[in-house]
């Protein structure tokens, strides 16, 4: 039996590598005889979210649902389990957003300083060593040349 291009199925993590996941997929035939698949899910399919370590979503011999994604080039079959996730919002033509966190409004409030009179003598020079460095940086660009290399004096 063929996999079908755009069909959802069960299969098995057997491997897991640095570029993505191979996933067996058994299918019974109509005379009854077992048939299995493999076939590779690459790391940018295995969730909408940035993936760094595939370990951190799957591992082997997990139970996945995955979707045929292309069909079998040469014996290559690439799948998707980002695609085989149901999203309802996504079926009604709604763009998918995260639910946030209603309590916390995004505003940007500047950092309150505090007065001179009010800070400590380790807090006085740190804000002076802060002045003089974001000085220092000015005067620095300022005498560099714009391929990089600095004027001779």
């Amino acid at each position: 039996m063929q996999l079908e291009v755009g069909s959802v199925y069960e299969g098995r993590v057997r491997g897991i590598t640095q570029y993505g996941a191979f996933v067996d997929i058994t299918t019974v035939s109509d005379t009854g005889a077992k048939q299995t698949v493999t076939g590779m899910v690459h790391i940018s399919e295995i969730s909408d979210t940035f993936v760094r370590d595939i370990r951190d979503f799957i591992a082997e011999q997990d139970t996945v649902r995955v979707k045929v994604i292309a069909g079998e080039q040469g014996g290559r079959l690439s799948l998707s389990i980002r695609q085989a996730q149901e999203h309802p919002e996504k079926e009604q033509g709604k763009p998918f957003k995260k639910p946030r966190d209603s309590a916390k409004p995004r505003v940007y409030e500047p950092k309150r300083s505090v007065p001179q009179s009010e800070m400590s003598f380790e807090d006085k020079l740190q804000h002076y060593i802060q002045l003089s460095e974001e000085r220092r940086c000015d005067i620095k660009r300022g005498s560099e040349r714009r391929n990089g290399t600095r004027r001779r004096k």
